[in-house]
C-alpha cells in the first residue's frame, strides 16, 4: 500500500514531499540519494527488495525528496547550500517526524536508512535526535561534506555534519546517543570510497556510540543493485 503527501514547508520554502509504502510495521526512513526526489527508492527497486518485511507487516518505509542534497549537486552558492541543509535538518524534524507519527498513530522510534548522501542524513538524524531515532543503517556513505567548502563552513553547517560536532558533545544527547546502534556498510568496488566509512566509525567509537562495519567485497559497487542487497539484510536483522 502506497501513500503520497506533499506539502508545502515554510522552512525550506518549497514543496516537500513524503511517500509511504505499507501498513504496518517499524518505521523505515530511507533518504534518497543527492539529486533523488521522495520515490527513487521506488524507481531503482529498493522498496521492491523489502518487500518480504513490508508484506509481512514488520516495517513500514517512508521516504522524502533530498532537498538538501540536490542544492550541493547543483553547485548553489555554498552560504545557501549550508543554510538549506540546516533547514532541511529542521524540516526532517518538525514536520517528517510527525508526519510519521500520525501516520503510525503512535511515537514509534524512527529507524534511519540510506545511500550515498542519503547515508549522511541517516546518520545525522540519529545524531542529532536520538530520542526520535533508534537507529541508523549507512550504505556506502559520503560522511563529510566539507571538502564542498575549503575548510569555511557556517554553523549551519557545523551543527548538522556529525564529523564535525560528534568529538565535542555531550551531556545527554552524548548519553542517548551511546544507547543507539548506527550500521555502516560499503562495498570494495567501482566508485566506492571506504575510507569514508571507516572514518565515520572510528568517530562514533571514540565517542563511546555502538557501531559496526561491514565491508563487502570487490564485487560490489556504489551503486543500487549493492544497497538493494544490503538494505533488506539489515532492516531484517535490526527491526
Amino acid at each position: 500500500m502506497k501513500a503520497v503527501e506533499r506539502w508545502h514547508s515554510e522552512r525550506l520554502r518549497q514543496q516537500l514531499t513524503m511517500v509511504r509504502w505499507g501498513v504496518v510495521g517499524v518505521p523505515v526512513l530511507v533518504f534518497a540519494t543527492a539529486g533523488g526526489d521522495a520515490e527513487e527508492i521506488e524507481r531503482f527497486h529498493l522498496v521492491d527488495s523489502l518487500s518480504g518485511l513490508l508484506s509481512d507487516g514488520r516495517i513500514k518505509v517512508y521516504s522524502v525528496d533530498s532537498i538538501s542534497g540536490r542544492s550541493w549537486l547543483r553547485g548553489d552558492d555554498p552560504q545557501h547550500a549550508m543554510w538549506l541543509q540546516k533547514q532541511f535538518n529542521d524540516a526532517l524534524i518538525y514536520e517528517v517526524v510527525p508526519a510519521i507519527h500520525a501516520d503510525c498513530g503512535s511515537r514509534l522510534p524512527i529507524v534511519t536508512a540510506g545511500a550515498s548522501i542519503g547515508a549522511f542524513w541517516a546518520v545525522q538524524m540519529l545524531c542529532h535526535r536520538p530520542d526520535l531515532f533508534q537507529t541508523a543503517i549507512g550504505m556506502s556513505g559520503s560522511y563529510d561534506l566539507s571538502d564542498w567548502l575549503q575548510g569555511h563552513w557556517s554553523d549551519d553547517f557545523y551543527f548538522t555534519s556529525p564529523m564535525l560536532y560528534l568529538p565535542s558533545l555531550d551531556g545527554e544527547i552524548l548519553n542517548t546517543l551511546q544507547r543507539r546502534f548506527v550500521l555502516l556498510a560499503c562495498g570494495s568496488g567501482r566508485w566506492e570510497h571506504p575510507d569514508s566509512t571507516w572514518r565515520m566509525a572510528d568517530l562514533l567509537g571514540s565517542r563511546g556510540i555502538p557501531n559496526r562495519v561491514d565491508q563487502w567485497g570487490r564485487e560490489w559497487d556504489h551503486d543500487w543493485p549493492t544497497w538493494r542487497a544490503m538494505l533488506p539484510q539489515y532492516v531484517d536483522e535490526l527491526t
